[in-house]
């Protein structure tokens, strides 16, 4: 389990806090696929008793985003096959049409900050440190959604990363380029200001990085398992 920042909290709505921190540590790859995540510890980290972090898994567990096989074994799952490909086809066509929006809108302060997040990742990945490269792919995504101005799609599309985040951590240390080279495109299109050529991009980013995640997930379930 990669490390993630929990300091300690002090809000009304402490539940709603710890899961907004989950929540990103998932999309930012700070768990893995199997990870078993433990109420207490994570309780200490964050400086406050058991009952809202264990309120924060319960609602993590009904997003789909944590497994509950026991009340003392909660997991970060592997997706399967199956619902792999069905979250990599709504993503496609999400972010394909965020990108889009994204290049028609962009100002050059935003497009900037996208420059900074690529080159930073590719310093991140110059340096093997994968964890923050991994953090910096999710959050050039995101970023790309923001620029979009397209809030209830956002929305979808954390709950997708929720899902997805802990499974492209666990292959972006491999995977070498696969997982940034189409951001060089992007960036071209929405330097362009140029809708299709963005929506391209991204599809094909999402795309080529399905080859090593399928094969991560082919090498831990290589017989269907139902859902």
């Amino acid at each position: 389990m990669s490390s993630f920042d929990l300091t300690l909290l002090e809000h009304d709505n402490l539940g709603g806090t710890i899961y907004q921190k989950l929540c990103e540590a998932l999309m930012k790859g700070a768990f893995k696929p199997n990870d078993r995540l433990k109420i207490r510890d994570l309780a200490d980290r964050l400086g406050t008793s058991v009952t809202p972090v264990r309120d924060a898994i319960l609602r993590l567990v009904q997003d789909q985003a944590l497994v509950l096989r026991s009340p003392r074994d909660i997991r970060v799952p592997m997706l399967t096959r199956a619902t792999y490909l069905e979250i990599r086809d709504i993503r496609v066509n999400l972010e394909g049409l965020a990108a889009a929006r994204a290049a028609e809108q962009a100002t050059p302060a935003q497009i900037e900050a996208l420059e900074s997040l690529l080159k930073r990742n590719e310093e991140a990945m110059a340096a093997s440190n994968t964890a923050l490269a991994t953090e910096l792919n999710q959050i050039f995504h995101f970023t790309v959604s923001e620029i979009a101005d397209m809030p209830v799609l956002g929305d979808i599309l954390r709950r997708l990363w929720l899902q997805m985040g802990p499974l492209i951590a666990d292959v972006y240390g491999g995977a070498g380029r696969t997982m940034i080279d189409h951001h060089y495109p992007l960036m071209d299109a929405i330097r362009s200001h140029d809708g299709p050529a963005a929506a391209r991009a991204i599809q094909a980013d999402i795309l080529l990085a399905s080859g090593p995640i399928l094969e991560r997930i082919d090498g831990v379930c290589p017989e269907p398992l139902a859902v």
